[in-house]
């Protein structure tokens, strides 16, 4: 059905595309994903203002009959707030987990049309891409000789809490009265009712691709009017490149005089139709060869070779956190405070596997180690260094100094719980995703397949059994036989459980949905190794 809904949107079938949306949502099994999706992600414990969760069987397959359009009234959403990076703090609006099931639902109809008109440089929600892809696509405008020299880094103020209602009700592709009513539900704060004239609630699932069709056109209308005033051989010269994610998007272009004369007006009546404006302390023009921070990354020519390295202020960022995580933690075990621990290390330094990271590595480790010394340290000040390292740093391969702690196997064999290696993690060019991939689009299928099965190996590059089995399986869930992917997650199945005896040897061991692995153990159903051709 999604697939019909998008080609519909490139024929510019827009009443077809209207009669496929209704009939999506309507549909059994659209409405058995939106529950299943609400319930299985990670905000599926917080409550709405009506405190309600769907936390059993029963209270889901009771919701599934209650996602319907005749009667449907949202409740307001609960505002709470997160602190952001600079200091300030982000608003963010919880829905109700029926309002929530709702806008999953009219997601499914929405997205196929939102992938279909977007913009091919535009990273930020959408499937199969990332910063990562972002931050390919600037090295492809701006690292070669002839490459524009200077960038518009621009950044949208206050991009969610500001789009005008009337426009989205204008242009958005989807049901108007469904819609409507989500813009115009309020919020509650501190027990009062507050309206809510403009803008969209970030932490609706439906917001994120909201805020991306408000911003779809940036990239193609941009081109189309500088062809259209200039000629597109004139335009072309000009080198103006888009690359968007999210809210966050750097322009390229010969000149400064062209960026800020012809460039950035054209964008500010671009956003003022939209209810939207540029900020201006994060707004500016600057030059190649002093740089740019892009995504947490620093883009900067050095004599002519543009390097992108982590930027001082993610660095910053990044330490913090973990100074605080140590800090925090001054009477816990050792054991503990290493699995606390390496899920950070590990995923920050992966981030920053596809740039120039080696120095941030190294320098970040050693910052990491003395913070943890110090840790070490405190905990018996009575005691000599020697002893204190040699309970708390050991020797590990060729590696010393390393904080570890012993640790007993399953098959009774002693080894190491040791602290993730941030400088032994590899630099690996990220290969970008094609700009005009579409996943609703059958001619693309088979270069999604690839993609898919290329970048989830990546993301288990070190996890080497899991990789092991992801390919064992041929990518697919061994009870369902359905896609794994980033976005579904997966678990680690026994085929014979471990209380009865079962071994942990690759032969033993499948990969399931998180959903599937729930339904077997519930169920008792027998799982078992899939045999591939």
């Amino acid at each position: 059905m999604q697939i019909r809904i998008a080609k519909a949107t490139r024929e510019g079938d827009w009443r077809r595309v209207k009669a496929l949306q209704r009939m999506l949502t309507r549909t059994l099994s659209a409405k058995l994903y939106a529950v299943r999706r609400v319930t299985q992600n990670q905000g599926a414990r917080t409550a709405g203002v009506d405190r309600e969760l769907w936390d059993s069987p029963e209270s889901r397959w009771e919701a599934i009959g209650r996602l319907k359009r005749r009667g449907y009234k949202p409740l307001p959403l609960r505002r709470v707030f997160i602190p952001k990076a600079n200091g300030k703090e982000r608003p963010l609006g919880i829905p109700t987990m029926r309002d929530r099931a709702m806008q999953a639902l009219y997601l499914l109809a929405l997205e196929p049309v939102a992938e279909s008109t977007s913009d091919p440089n535009s990273y930020g929600f959408r499937r199969n891409r990332s910063t990562a892809d972002a931050m390919s696509q600037l090295f492809v405008s701006l690292s070669q000789k002839g490459s524009a020299q200077w960038v518009l880094e621009a950044d949208i103020k206050g991009c969610f809490d500001w789009i005008n209602h009337d426009w989205l009700l204008s242009h958005v592709p989807m049901d108007t009265g469904i819609l409507r009513k989500w813009l115009k539900a309020g919020l509650i704060y501190k027990g009062q009712l507050q309206a809510t004239e403009a803008g969209t609630p970030q932490g609706g699932i439906i917001s994120p691709t909201l805020a991306n069709v408000t911003l779809n056109g940036l990239e193609r209308e941009l081109i189309e009017h500088l062809g259209a005033k200039l000629g597109i051989v004139k335009a072309k010269k000009l080198k103006v490149n888009v690359v968007r994610y999210a809210d966050d998007f750097v322009i390229t272009g010969t000149s400064k005089e062209v960026l800020d004369s012809e460039i950035r007006p054209w964008v500010e009546a671009f956003l003022a139709t939209r209810g939207l404006q540029l900020s201006e302390e994060k707004t500016r023009v600057v030059h190649i060869d002093d740089g740019f921070d892009f995504l947490g990354w620093n883009f900067r020519k050095y004599s002519g070779k543009l390097l992108i390295k982590p930027s001082k202020k993610n660095v910053k960022t990044f330490y913090r956190k973990v100074a605080e995580t140590i800090s925090g933690k001054k009477t816990v075990k050792q054991q503990d405070l290493i699995r606390l621990l390496n899920p950070m290390l590990r995923g920050w330094a992966q981030y920053h596997s596809p740039v120039v990271a080696k120095q941030a590595y190294t320098r970040m480790e050693y910052l990491i180690y003395r913070r943890l010394w110090r840790w070490s340290r405190r905990r018996h000040p009575q005691k000599r260094t020697d002893w204190v390292k040699q309970k708390y740093f050991h020797a590990i391969g060729d590696r010393n100094g390393v904080f570890a702690s012993p640790k007993l196997a399953r098959d009774g064999s002693r080894g190491w719980l040791d602290l993730y290696s941030i400088s032994g993690t590899a630099i690996k060019r990220h290969k970008k995703i094609k700009g005009d991939f579409n996943p609703f689009d059958p001619q693309w299928e088979q270069y999604g397949e690839q993609l898919r099965q290329s970048r989830m190996e990546e993301s288990m590059r070190y996890r080497r059994q899991w990789v092991t089995l992801y390919m064992s399986q041929d990518g697919l869930c061994a009870h369902c036989g359905g896609a794994l992917t980033d976005e579904t997650g997966w678990h680690d199945h026994h085929l014979e459980y471990r209380m009865h005896g079962g071994s942990d040897g690759l032969y033993n061991r499948v990969l399931l949905h998180p959903h599937c692995h729930q339904q077997v153990h519930a169920l008792g159903t027998v799982v078992t190794k899939p045999v591939l051709p």
